[in-house]
């Protein structure tokens, strides 16, 4: 069933500047960008019931299998530091994981954002700012709602796919879409209004993050890669590793691989 844009943009009426479904694009993501620059408003929304180039992590491009939620919010936070703007991800990982509990699935972030059930991965953001426009982030989510094809691969670091539906039953996506979006917009105003320094929704985040307290390796540009304890989450958003060797290391970027404890 495809989502219902105007039950969307009704119950979303107020809290979002505009809410747009589209049967496909290219990325959403990539539309807010153009949108961004030739003067969208604050809390502009975008929904795609498929997008054909959709962009994740570190350049990668990923598929959207029928059924999912995939979506680009761009905020405009004046008054919030650039140096903060990195928590608006971290957040929309906040926003996944109550939307999930809302729907009664038990879910935990990876760092920064993956939510995951269990071991396996139901949604994923990639939130990336415009270059040339002021204040300007554009936060991207995928999130897996109805039950997955069998033929969809596994993620990065070998993450097994998996939706709100495994766990669920069937669920209805336009009414699982406003959950969503109105806890983005509500962790959003928070953070916005407290100048991106937040501090119960920075303990909201590190109570929900799973990768605190476990083995990790992280896979860091260049091919290189960490392996060591994580730690905990500063207040900018870098995770801070502890190695083998006691030493401390703070990564703004990478991809986090759980370690099974032999």
């Amino acid at each position: 069933m495809t989502l219902d844009a105007a039950a969307l943009r009704s119950a979303l009426t107020g809290t979002y500047a505009t809410v747009d479904v589209v049967a496909e694009t290219g990325s959403t993501n990539l539309d807010l960008r153009d949108a961004a620059n030739r003067g969208a408003h604050d809390r502009t929304v975008l929904i795609a019931e498929r997008q054909t180039e959709g962009l994740g992590r570190r350049g990668r491009g990923w598929t959207s299998p029928p059924g999912g939620l995939y979506l680009s919010v761009l905020f405009r936070p004046t008054g919030v530091p650039p140096a903060r703007l990195p928590w608006v991800t971290l957040l929309a990982g906040v926003a996944l994981v109550r939307t999930a509990r809302g729907v009664g699935v038990e879910a935990s972030l990876k760092w920064p954002n993956d939510l995951l059930v269990g071991d396996a991965k139901a949604a994923g953001v990639l939130a990336e700012t415009t270059a040339g426009v002021a204040q300007a982030v554009i936060v991207g989510i995928g999130l897996n709602v109805a039950k997955l094809p069998d033929d969809v691969e596994p993620g990065a670091g070998g993450l097994v796919p998996t939706s709100l539906e495994d766990h669920a039953g069937p669920l209805d996506r336009t009414e699982v879409a406003i959950t969503l979006l109105r806890e983005l917009a509500a962790v959003e105003e928070r953070w916005r209004r407290a100048a991106g320094d937040e501090p119960s929704l920075r303990e909201e985040y590190r109570r929900h993050c799973g990768t605190l307290g476990r083995q990790v390796r992280v896979e860091l540009a260049a091919g290189e890669s960490l392996l060591g304890t994580a730690r905990y989450v500063e207040s900018d958003g870098t995770l801070v590793v502890r190695d083998e060797e006691g030493a401390d290391h703070s990564v703004s970027a990478g991809d986090v691989v759980h370690l099974r404890v032999r």
